[in-house]
């Protein structure tokens, strides 16, 4: 889904020199086993294989995130054929609900600057810019917009 999402907008070289260091099998299966993480999936009725996904990461935080209590919503990707369908909803309600189980307060997220379908849906959802940080992809510093918003309000989209 990182492909699908980013690569007709960055260098294949880029692309994949990220890949190889944070997607990669072996840092997938160190982001499983590690406790400070969550990942929570969705299918497709009768499907074995995965149309979206999002990870929860507790113990990170940016200092423009100001709310209590924080929790990063590190990633949300959904297929690409899956799109407008209603998964990334599914996929953010169940995070709020896993972050307001866990006793946090405070959801955040990076958005690159240049993902409008993203910030889009994440501005329906009630999250508010509140900085910006450099997201390394490869050899380009690329900006990322920090978002965050309460748990505890009730959005549904």
């Amino acid at each position: 889904t990182f492909r699908e999402t980013f690569a007709e907008h960055n260098t294949a070289d880029d692309m994949e020199a990220y890949i190889r260091e944070s997607l990669s099998l072996e840092r997938i299966r160190a982001e499983l086993s590690d406790p400070a993480n969550a990942f929570l999936l969705t299918f497709q009725e009768g499907s074995t294989v995965p149309c979206g996904y999002a990870k929860l990461r507790t113990g990170t935080n940016e200092p423009c995130v100001s709310g209590p209590d924080p929790v990063e919503l590190e990633r949300l990707y959904v297929s690409q054929k899956v799109l407008g369908q209603g998964v990334g909803a599914q996929l953010m309600q169940a995070c709020l609900e896993k972050a307001r189980a866990d006793g946090f307060a405070t959801l955040w997220l990076g958005v690159w600057e240049h993902n409008s379908r993203a910030q889009a849906f994440y501005h329906r959802w009630g999250f508010r810019r509140v900085g910006e940080h450099v997201f390394q992809l490869g050899s380009d510093p690329q900006t990322d917009l920090i978002l965050e918003r309460p748990v505890t309000e009730r959005f549904t989209k």
